[in-house]
């Protein structure tokens, strides 16, 4: 699996530019994700804060997470201009039937791909090695394009799960 997501990151965007990151609960089929590029295009084209342009960037990576950015170098982003954007994640959601705001489920790259895993099963899937601290998590609380860039994809040994599920030496191994 081709994890190098960084060369769709748009490098004229500041590197303090806010970030959101909607995991979906399942992979889209084909054709649904060229409508959500579609709805994405469409929604980054006509982003306003408070009548202002937002400079926006949205995409669909590994057909599963949605990754919104806004360059607050150029104009603010507000409660309101989030809200539209939270509008659109919503109106996905429906139209597509999936759940996008599932925060008590973790996504991990095992065996090539991506794999999905209920907060309630991750220490089952440490004692029994399915994951370790090699295994690649998506850590979708990243909220700037620089986190985003260095941040996004790392070894569960240096995310959060690490501290809280207590990996050691031996099990990482």
């Amino acid at each position: 699996m081709n994890i190098d997501f960084k060369e769709q990151i748009p490098e004229d965007f500041s590197p303090t530019s806010k970030v959101w990151i909607y995991q979906c609960s399942r992979l889209f089929f084909l054709s649904e994700a060229l409508q959500i590029e579609e709805i994405l295009e469409e929604f980054v084209s006509n982003w306003k804060s408070h009548g202002a342009t937002v400079k926006g960037y949205a995409n669909l990576f590994f057909g599963q997470f949605i990754v919104l950015m806004a360059d607050e170098s150029v104009a603010g982003v507000s409660g309101c201009s989030t809200d539209t954007s939270v509008h659109v994640i919503k109106a996905i959601e429906k139209q597509f039937k999936v759940a996008m705001f599932e925060r008590q489920t973790l996504a991990f790259i095992i065996k090539d791909k991506v794999q999905l895993l209920p907060l309630s099963q991750l220490t089952y899937a440490v004692e029994n090695k399915f994951i370790d601290g090699e295994t690649i998590y998506f850590n979708n609380t990243v909220a700037t394009k620089k986190a985003l860039l260095e941040n996004w994809l790392i070894s569960i040994k240096n995310s959060w799960v690490a501290n809280r599920f207590n990996f050691s030496v031996s099990t990482i191994s």
